[in-house]
């Protein structure tokens, strides 16, 4: 991608997360899916390392590898014109210099934004030492200083995911390592989980910057987050769990009555689907 165009959408893609409206990122998994996201009219694209994982055959958790990983961003990165963050989990590497390596080669791609967790992927439901992370955070911003890039920075905080300590203790730890992620240089904090309308209305006033919210079913709708005064809402892995629905009910259906009524379901026409990549093709 050209250095100018590379840089114009990542300082794009970070007033998206200051402007109205809220910024809704809906994650895609390979590129045929970024591509009717796009064309859907959405300003913006995350990836979903679950839907990434599943999409390669193998489960979430970094069990594909960083070069896996790096081909799919480049795939999805190839085919949309609107920016594009990637999920890179906890950044396949266990020292701050093997996850600069991978996040060099994310922005390679062409991405402009990393979604990066403070959970351990060698300890079950573990969180990474808040100093670490907040000298990873610092390593990555120079990073991006370094290479002209200004990628967005979304620093998950998963105290509420994985449930660490007792319940009453997860907000003020949850905003504690938000904030010390903020101040290290990260661009937005994603207090991940289920959470309900009081407690996300007490992150937005606790949290010194711009937050990212879980969204998708039973979660608050995106009207009603962006009134609480969230800055960015991500679906995860939910889109693609809903296609995949979706698909199970169409092979069922075949299965049992031999018929195409689910499959006739927002189906794209035959001209749809021949035309979704006419204009990259030759990219």
């Amino acid at each position: 991608m050209n250095s100018s165009i590379h840089k114009e959408r990542a300082e794009q893609f970070r007033r998206f997360h200051h402007e109205a409206p809220m910024l809704a990122l809906p994650n895609a998994w390979d590129a045929a899916s970024a591509r009717i996201l796009a064309q859907a009219g959405f300003r913006a694209i995350a990836t979903t390392s679950s839907g990434v994982a599943a999409a390669l055959g193998y489960s979430d958790g970094q069990h594909i590898s960083r070069e896996m990983l790096v081909e799919a961003i480049a795939r999805i990165t190839r085919v949309v014109e609107c920016p594009v963050t990637a999920d890179i989990e906890a950044g396949y590497g266990t020292t701050i210099e093997e996850v600069l390596e991978t996040v060099k080669a994310v922005i390679a791609t062409g991405a402009v934004g990393i979604n990066i967790e403070d959970s351990l992927k060698q300890v079950d439901k573990a969180l990474a030492d808040s100093l670490y992370q907040v000298e990873l955070i610092k390593a990555l911003r120079e990073l991006a200083t370094s290479m002209d890039v200004p990628f967005v920075i979304n620093a998950r905080v998963d105290v509420f995911l994985l449930a660490i300590g007792e319940p009453e203790s997860r907000f003020e730890h949850a905003v504690r390592r938000a904030n010390a992620y903020l101040q290290a240089g990260a661009d937005c904090v994603y207090p991940i989980g289920l959470l309900d309308r009081a407690i996300i209305a007490s992150l937005v006033k606790e949290i010194n910057g711009p937050i990212n919210i879980m969204g998708g079913p039973p979660a608050l709708t995106l009207p009603e987050l962006e009134q609480l005064g969230v800055a960015r809402v991500s679906l995860a892995g939910g889109l693609m769990r809903s296609a995949l629905g979706h698909l199970r009910s169409v092979a069922q259906e075949l299965l049992e009555s031999g018929t195409y009524t689910k499959m006739n379901t927002s189906t794209l026409s035959g001209s749809e689907f021949r035309s979704l990549f006419t204009l990259t093709d030759t990219d």
